[in-house]
């Protein structure tokens, strides 16, 4: 009884309004308050040296953001960019700071409310993404969503590269 209190309780811990996004034809969501704002597509700058999901930094009114791929990040293949791809520009968590970072995306879709009856855990295989940074799993309109922990999409050794991208 104890532990179905305590999935309830996470569950209502994660309810709330997520950003919808595409990849690879497979629907995602991610809080709306980690989202500082979506772009279009535009040209970055590439940085030598840096892991194949940091796609580089741009300009945002004068600071330098880094851009990372979110299918590449997955191990999907990365694809053509088309005037539906967006940056997601939002914020990371890590154990010591913040970071801004641009996440590149099929396309963003909208902001959908998910209630905690709507959420069930992930599954344990047969997900292309590490289990380990999905909220759970949303199903609502016929659909199922993919929630993510944005904090928990790159490994710490992944953010320090983004730090010397930026």
């Amino acid at each position: 009884m104890a532990k179905l209190d305590q999935q309830q309780n996470n569950l209502s811990r994660i309810e709330g309004k997520y950003l919808m996004f595409s990849l690879n034809g497979e629907e995602y969501g991610i809080g709306i308050l980690k989202v500082k704002e979506i772009i279009g597509i535009m040209p970055v700058t590439t940085i030598p040296q840096t892991p194949d999901f940091v796609k580089g930094v741009f300009n945002l009114r004068g600071k330098v953001i880094p851009v990372i791929d979110l299918k590449v990040c997955f191990g999907m293949p990365s694809g053509d960019y088309n005037d539906r791809t967006a940056i997601i520009v939002t914020e990371l968590k890590t154990e010591t700071q913040l970071h801004t970072m641009g996440m590149v995306v099929d396309s963003v879709s909208e902001v959908k409310p998910i209630k905690a009856g709507e959420i069930g855990a992930p599954p344990a295989f047969g997900v292309s993404v590490a289990v380990g940074c999905i909220l759970g799993m949303a199903k609502s309109d016929g659909k199922v969503r993919i929630l993510l922990n944005i904090d928990k999409v790159l490994k710490n050794e992944e953010t320090a590269s983004l730090d010397q991208a930026a």
